[in-house]
């Protein structure tokens, strides 16, 4: 049996970003993809998703963007075309549709064996030196289980299983959670004449544009990215939820709670429990409302201060409604039960997140959590590595801007350890 330098599993960006390095550097390599290259953008995402970053920063190592709109916000589609061309450009060594089953050490610990699955039915192995676990830590839908208290004649799906309000029965429709994409999907739902319910949750919010430029455009002046979870003081930030916002339209546009309210929403606490076809609300909307709103001041306030240490006099902040502050959140619904036959509810939709599940990993490299035990994605088995996580070394990492600086430092420690 061949021994390979490095088996990657995953071809997002994240494994993408590895090979090519490992591919410049002439490492016999492989990629595993379970799907298609970017399953997880093809399979998790709705039909009017675009991203939240714009296009110059969804690129990867050695293929700038260079289409008409640099600060534009690509479609899902056109990201996994710009993979493929990726892939073929670089001819990178990318198999789809091979499953990995398992990864375990062989008995003189030297090499890793890699037991895959070919389109769901041949299982192959594969030896290999080294071995990049690049399938992310957001991979796999997370419901509460309260979902299981929802009436059998409620239609209940995931964010990652919704796709467009045309294939939904008719009637109302609740989302639980206001992350960015519960936010984006009641939108999306107002827009197609569905009368919405948000049960909202704890999440700031960033505005689109500030001060005449893209609000990361700043961010990356002000080094802001670049922050590493090592030198914060404040570990928590790892799990904080990424703030509302949005890549629709030209330039996208800021999300809020009360812009949402005023387009139709019905803005409500968070769901605590089902009730015999009742739901439960906490009273929390309106310190929801207020924390995203201090959210966003912060944020401005941090560029105006970038400012004016940097002796730069700014352009006048912009007229943006949506993210007007609602002090004394009127925005908010005064319910606390929502009767889903009275109010005819046909739907739930559960913007509750992503989990991953790595048991498939045979080796001592997850916390009593199941979680990947790192630093900066070098595992405690040599030769085994993680990539593609949010703060995996900044601020930066979880999102495809970072995946550059990430996959280079992979792709050394690989060659370090091969050496």
């Amino acid at each position: 049996m061949t021994t390979l330098d490095t088996v990657i599993v995953g071809a997002g960006q994240a494994g993408l970003g590895v090979s090519y390095f490992l591919q410049r550097d002439r490492r016999q390599h492989i990629v595993f993809e379970r799907g298609r290259i970017g399953e997880s953008w093809l399979a998790q995402r709705w039909d009017s998703f675009k991203l939240n970053t714009p296009n110059f920063m969804n690129v990867l190592p050695g293929l700038p963007y260079d289409g008409p709109e640099h600060d534009g916000f690509w479609r899902r589609d056109e990201l996994v075309h710009y993979f493929q061309r990726y892939v073929e450009h670089f001819q990178l060594p990318v198999r789809t549709g091979v499953t990995v089953i398992s990864v375990e050490r062989t008995e003189d610990e030297e090499r890793f064996i890699v037991n895959t699955r070919i389109d769901g039915q041949v299982e192959e192995s594969v030896l290999s030196r080294s071995i990049v676990i690049a399938s992310g830590i957001q991979q796999t839908p997370k419901s509460p289980s309260i979902r299981s208290r929802i009436p059998d004649n409620i239609t209940q799906l995931h964010t990652a299983n919704y796709r467009s309000a045309t294939v939904l029965p008719p009637g109302a429709i609740v989302v639980v959670g206001s992350g960015q994409s519960g936010c984006q999907i009641a939108e999306d739902l107002l827009s197609a004449g569905r009368t919405v319910y948000l049960c909202t949750s704890k999440v700031g919010r960033a505005p689109r544009r500030y001060r005449g430029r893209e609000l990361l455009e700043w961010w990356i002046d002000m080094k802001h990215l670049d922050v590493t979870f090592a030198s914060s003081e404040d570990k928590s930030i790892s799990r904080a939820a990424q703030p509302q916002i949005s890549g629709l339209g030209r330039y996208g546009h800021t999300v809020s709670l009360q812009q949402l309210a005023r387009q139709g929403v019905v803005i409500l606490g968070r769901l605590l429990d089902v009730d015999a076809g009742t739901l439960v609300l906490s009273d929390e909307a309106a310190a929801h409302v207020r924390f995203a709103d201090e959210f966003s001041q912060r944020l401005k306030d941090g560029i105006d201060a970038y400012l004016e240490k940097a002796g730069i006099t700014p352009p006048p902040p912009e007229d943006d409604p949506a993210d007007a502050p609602d002090p004394q959140a009127e925005c908010v619904s005064p319910l606390r039960r929502l009767n889903l036959r009275e109010e005819k509810v046909s739907t739930v939709i559960w913007a509750t997140g992503f989990t991953a599940d790595f048991s498939w990993i045979h080796l001592p490299v997850l916390d009593a959590e199941g979680k990947p035990i790192h630093q900066r994605g070098v595992s405690l088995v040599r030769g085994l590595y993680f990539i593609g996580f949010p703060w995996l070394n900044s601020r930066k990492s979880g999102i495809i801007y970072g995946i550059e600086e990430d996959a280079h430092y992979i792709a050394g420690a690989i060659s370090e350890q091969l050496a």
